[in-house]
């Protein structure tokens, strides 16, 4: 396994819509097990495979305390959304040390297949269900900051650049 390295906002390439994956195969695994050792490693809740550069349609989840509870979803569609909606504090791997309130379905229902090609159906709620919603954001090339206003997407992207310049000086 290896450690991948994660895309960071304003890079262009977040904003790549993935395409569907189609190999269920030996470097389909080694991504999901790479994907899942970056995350937690990040101290991440959730990784799509765009926030890694690969525009594939996969997304690994763990919301649980014991991060025991390893959830894989390649190319998800959501068949069901509440119009209960919630504004809830949001992080993002790709937006290191920013935070802030994005409105989402309080329950989903998604349906994907799991790493060995497998249909599954996923319902999901709070956390889980927010989670799902962010990561999926990522596979159609938006970072959740485009939820908020121009103001604060700017204020975030010099914040942002500033941190990269600094990080290579």
């Amino acid at each position: 396994m290896a450690l991948l390295p994660i895309l960071c906002y304003p890079d262009p390439r977040l904003l790549t819509v993935a395409k569907p994956v189609q190999a269920f195969d030996v470097r389909l695994q080694t991504l999901i097990a790479d994907m899942f050792e970056t995350m937690y490693e990040a101290k991440g809740i959730g990784l799509a495979a765009t926030q890694v550069n690969v525009h594939e349609r996969l997304i690994v989840i763990d919301t649980s305390e014991g991060r025991d509870a390893p959830l894989v979803l390649i190319n998800p569609k959501i068949l069901w959304a509440s119009p209960e909606r919630h504004v809830n504090e949001e992080g993002c791997l790709s937006v290191p040390g920013i935070y802030d309130g994005v409105e989402r379905h309080d329950l989903v229902k998604v349906e994907a297949l799991d790493g060995s090609g497998n249909k599954h159906l996923v319902e999901a709620e709070g956390l889980l269900s927010m989670c799902i919603q962010h990561e999926m954001d990522h596979l159609m090339g938006k970072v959740f900051v485009e939820y908020l206003s121009p103001l604060k997407r700017n204020r975030i992207k010099t914040k942002m650049l500033k941190a990269q310049r600094e990080a290579r000086d």
